[in-house]
């Protein structure tokens, strides 16, 4: 409890700018563990996190201010409530709103509305992002640490009538941003990598960059030959699971295919061509032409562990 309260015109600042936000403060506390640990002589390791964007999108004014709301497009698939697009299997959807439209539809409008307001939550983590390199320059230290960026899970806005991650396993929601820079491995003019890779990588990376010995049993293996050449061989598929209630999901994708089981089969099969549908509108699991592409990711996610019991 505060037993001083500032003026109001004190509170409108202080929120307008951010100061308010708990990603303002885990910012401003990396940036106070790199003033004091970055120029020490043992290695540090930092670990910043922030929760934007996350459900509900919250920023400053000024970022919402960056967007015109009018000008935020909807994707082909929008829809007002969570809706199981033709051919997709039952479960592929949660049956009723329950993330930022809580038990009821979503208009054109407000989706849009919503959408701006997770552009605004982003630019503000993007800019708290910026605060702490800056810091990290200001130590001098940049040349010789490796910066990693990276979210947890993928985010619905609005595709398929879902908001959020939505317990689900298509593409929006399993893919990720991931960026590496290490200074003497990654290429210095932004280069794009476009393999198919999996979080699970990160601990070995990290390992493999920093020239340590990673410990007997960590799954994953080593991103550094994609971050030294982002053209190089990749045949590794990117697996994801998901739990909704006492159902199971399991996702396989290669660069071409997304192939997607519930409850191993008896809950429904996707069969996603990624290159040719982006937005994942059509399911070719019944599809007799593609009946070859099935049976070769019925192996490659056969190859995923059996979940614990």
């Amino acid at each position: 409890a505060y037993l001083y309260a500032p003026p109001a015109a004190a509170q409108t600042a202080y929120v307008a700018n951010g100061e308010s936000y708990a990603d303002t403060r885990h910012a401003e506390a990396t940036i106070e563990y790199l003033k004091k640990y970055a120029g020490g002589e043992k290695p540090f390791f930092i670990a910043c996190g922030f929760a934007n964007p996350h459900s509900p999108p919250r920023a400053p004014q000024k970022f919402y201010d960056l967007y015109d709301v009018n000008k935020m497009t909807l994707p082909p698939d929008y829809a007002p409530h969570p809706t199981v697009p033709p051919g997709f299997p039952a479960l592929r959807v949660v049956p009723r709103n329950t993330e930022l439209f809580i038990g009821r539809d979503a208009s054109e409008a407000q989706a849009r509305e919503m959408k701006r307001a997770y552009w605004a939550a982003t630019s503000f983590m993007d800019s708290l992002v910026g605060r702490v390199l800056a810091a990290l320059d200001a130590t001098g230290q940049r040349d010789n640490t490796i910066v990693v960026f990276w979210g947890d899970h993928g985010y619905h806005l609005s595709e398929k009538g879902r908001w959020s991650k939505a317990y689900s396993l298509f593409d929006v929601a399993t893919r990720t941003p991931l960026l590496i820079a290490a200074p003497g491995v990654t290429p210095t003019s932004g280069a794009v990598c476009d393999r198919t890779v999996e979080m699970i990588n990160l601990y070995q990376t990290f390992c493999d960059l920093a020239g340590l010995p990673a410990p007997a049993g960590i799954e994953g293996v080593s991103m550094t030959p994609l971050l030294r050449d982002p053209g190089a061989p990749w045949e590794r598929p990117a697996y994801s699971v998901v739990q909704y209630r006492e159902h199971f999901g399991r996702s396989v994708e290669t660069p071409r295919w997304h192939f997607v089981e519930w409850d191993r089969g008896a809950g429904g099969a996707m069969l996603l061509d990624r290159g040719n549908d982006p937005h994942e509108l059509k399911n070719l699991a019944a599809d007799p032409k593609h009946a070859a592409d099935l049976a070769a990711m019925k192996v490659l996610l056969a190859k995923l562990p059996e979940p614990a019991k």
